[in-house]
């Protein structure tokens, strides 16, 4: 670490011309990323008084060259995504513009959701990156659609949660998984950013919707990325505000050209929640995995709600009813009974 800082440092010298670099470690995300500030103390450029992101994205763990290259066309489409100023793709170094530190997350209460105009910019913001035309992202294939939904079987069912997946279960599963993808890839099909929800949408200085962590972007299911946001891992809201936003954002992407006018509401309803499930199902499996593999323990705190993200969206159909029930009779006790055990168990002495 204290090598890696080193070099860091005297790469932001070579482009920057500043003789030891002070940083200020910033919050990290579920990766093997460390980001840091440039303060505006340090004057990168003379008289100009702002400060920077330095993104160390270590080789081989990390590969920023999908982040700069999707910074680059997006930023140049108008998506609000951070400016890069300097980059070393090859050593995972990257010197980025700053929004700052206000996330959405921190933002949304139920008056400024409901009745505020918040959600509103997030939409305007993810239609921009929908009509993006560059550059030529990977799809959002059945083969990926299957892998994150098998960390759910592997991770969450018999890793967290400790079970023994009987043939009849797996088969359940297997069925369920393959019903969620063939939904997926029969939507209309889209640039996705693949984690746009409230902490990867920072309230810029000049009140705008700054964009990040954008690096795994897809051509995927165009209701994606809005049930990322609408139901968050990290917030619930009430059925009725969700309608109402989902339904708000159906005409948006209608009057843009990105869906026919005679798209029918109450499919993109369904379509909105089967996409849904496959992330929820996804979001277990990965939140379970940083904590059992990488001793990362603030996301276990958000299985519950992701759980109940999830039994609300396989509740109403008849084709989940099966996977919706044995969700109520056998994953919701073993989580229970696994939160009572241990909240959070404690990290082996070798990985404090």
């Amino acid at each position: 670490m204290n090598a890696r800082y080193t070099q860091l440092c005297q790469w932001l010298t070579q482009v920057t011309n500043i003789n030891q670099p002070e940083l200020e470690k910033v919050a990290g995300d579920a990766s093997f990323r460390r980001y840091y500030r440039l303060p505006k103390k340090n004057g990168l450029h003379s008289g100009k008084d702002t400060s920077y992101i330095v993104m160390d994205a270590p080789p081989p763990e990390e590969d920023c060259a999908p982040f700069v290259c999707i910074a680059q066309h997006w930023f140049q489409q108008n998506v609000r995504v951070p400016e890069i100023i300097a980059q070393d793709i090859e050593r995972g170094f990257l010197l980025l513009e700053d929004f700052g530190d206000n996330q959405l997350l921190s933002n949304l209460t139920s008056d400024t959701a409901v009745a505020g105009s918040l959600y509103q910019d997030a939409f305007e913001a993810l239609i921009t990156i929908q009509k993006t035309t560059t550059p030529v992202l990977p799809n959002y294939s059945y083969e990926l659609l299957m892998q994150e939904m098998e960390l759910f079987k592997e991770w969450f069912c018999k890793q967290w949660l400790s079970l023994e997946l009987s043939e009849k279960e797996i088969s359940l599963l297997d069925q369920t998984f393959e019903h969620l993808c063939h939904s997926a890839l029969q939507q209309p099909q889209v640039p996705v950013h693949r984690d746009y929800h409230a902490r990867n949408l920072m309230l810029t200085p000049e009140n705008h919707i700054g964009i990040i962590d954008f690096q795994d972007a897809v051509q995927g299911p165009v209701t994606y990325d809005l049930v990322s946001l609408l139901k968050d891992c990290y917030l619930h809201w009430p059925a009725s505000a969700v309608n109402q936003w989902r339904n708000r954002y159906l005409q948006e992407v209608k009057a843009e050209g990105l869906l026919p006018q005679s798209y029918p509401e109450e499919q993109f309803r369904q379509e909105f929640d089967l996409m849904g499930a496959q992330r929820h199902i996804k979001v277990l499996g990965i939140f379970s995995r940083l904590w059992l593999r990488d001793g990362k323990a603030d996301y276990l705190d958000d299985i519950p709600r992701t759980l109940q993200h999830l039994l609300e969206a396989t509740c109403e159909y008849q084709s989940l009813s099966q996977f919706n029930q044995w969700l109520l009779d056998r994953i919701v006790p073993a989580l229970s009974e696994r939160q009572h055990r241990s909240h959070k168990t404690q990290l082996p002495e070798e990985n404090t």
